[in-house]
């Protein structure tokens, strides 16, 4: 124990040696709540394995660890998911109705939303093609910080801690200025009721019917936030992937990245997931956090400024 603690304290001299804490306090609380499951316990084991093994091991820890804050985070929000939300906070019928006047279409002389329509025009091929960004949102973030730490390790610190400023505020902004999604009207109408689980969408609950196994329903199973449509975080992601890769990438990967923000937002539209207000909402969002932290010059860190 005493070889192991003085390897552990020559990696980390100073006090970032309790960056693991949140992760290990938050895998006690969920063991004594009874909560505690497989994938946590993998998450938390891979976060102990970089932070002790050798130098190469921690500089991949701090450089995955904003995105891992951010896993931790989204699980956390769990248990206050209704704070500052009441019925009437939560904006359903007038948000869609300011949506229709901006963004909306006029069909047989009545203004509605493009949700409105893209509903009834759904078809199979359109509901799959956009099922992937949504699937793979994830992967691609954790990509593009994996890239970055072999191209650019200075930008993958900019790319996570960025990440997670986008999520910061997003999550904020949820239970400051909740906004029901464009699926909530469509299957509830304009009452607000907060005991209503987070739901794929009937785009969606469709790919998982034609798959045979419940890949959506089961990711939304665990969403926190039933009323957090405004921004859209996951435009917001697709943006910020493409802004961090640009400078590096080849013009087949700037387009590629380009199209991968391009389907997410029309995607966010087409599964009933986000109002157009939202993606403005999740891009200004994007560019103006990921533009403040270029201005801050040294790429912030929770570890100090980069190497």
């Amino acid at each position: 124990m005493t070889r192991a603690w003085r390897h552990i304290r020559a990696l980390w001299p100073d006090w970032t040696i309790v960056a693991p804490l949140p992760f290990a306090a938050y895998g006690v609380w969920l063991l004594g709540h009874g909560e505690l499951r497989w994938d946590y316990g993998v998450v938390l084991g891979l976060v102990l394995l970089l932070f002790s093994i050798g130098p190469r091991t921690k500089r991949a820890f701090k450089g995955l660890y904003p995105v891992g804050l951010v896993g931790l985070f989204y699980s956390a929000m769990k248990n206050v998911e209704n704070v500052g939300l009441s019925t009437s906070t939560v904006h359903v019928c007038d948000f869609r109705d300011r949506e229709a006047r901006w963004f909306g279409i006029t069909v047989a002389g009545h203004r509605e939303t493009l949700h409105d329509w893209l509903q009834l025009h759904a078809v199979p091929l359109l509901d799959c093609v956009c099922a992937i960004p949504y699937a793979t949102f994830v992967l691609a973030c954790i990509g593009c910080a994996l890239w970055l730490y072999r191209r650019d390790y200075n930008r993958m610190l900019r790319f996570g801690w960025t990440f997670f400023a986008l999520n910061v505020a997003g999550f904020v902004t949820y239970h400051l200025y909740p906004v029901a999604p464009p699926w909530y009207y469509h299957a509830h109408g304009c009452t607000v009721d907060l005991a209503t689980r987070a739901s794929a969408g009937p785009n969606l609950t469709r790919v998982d019917a034609r798959l045979g196994f419940p890949l959506f329903a089961a990711m939304y199973g665990r969403a926190s936030d039933v009323f957090g449509a405004m921004p859209s975080l996951h435009v917001a992601y697709a943006l910020l992937i493409f802004i961090e890769a640009f400078d590096l990438a080849g013009v087949w990967l700037r387009v590629g990245t380009a199209a991968f923000y391009g389907l997410m937002c029309f995607s966010a539209v087409y599964l009933d997931h986000h109002w157009v207000m939202d993606i403005v909402a999740g891009t200004a969002y994007c560019l103006i956090i990921a533009g403040a932290m270029r201005a801050m010059g040294h790429h912030f860190s929770f570890f100090g400024p980069s190497l």
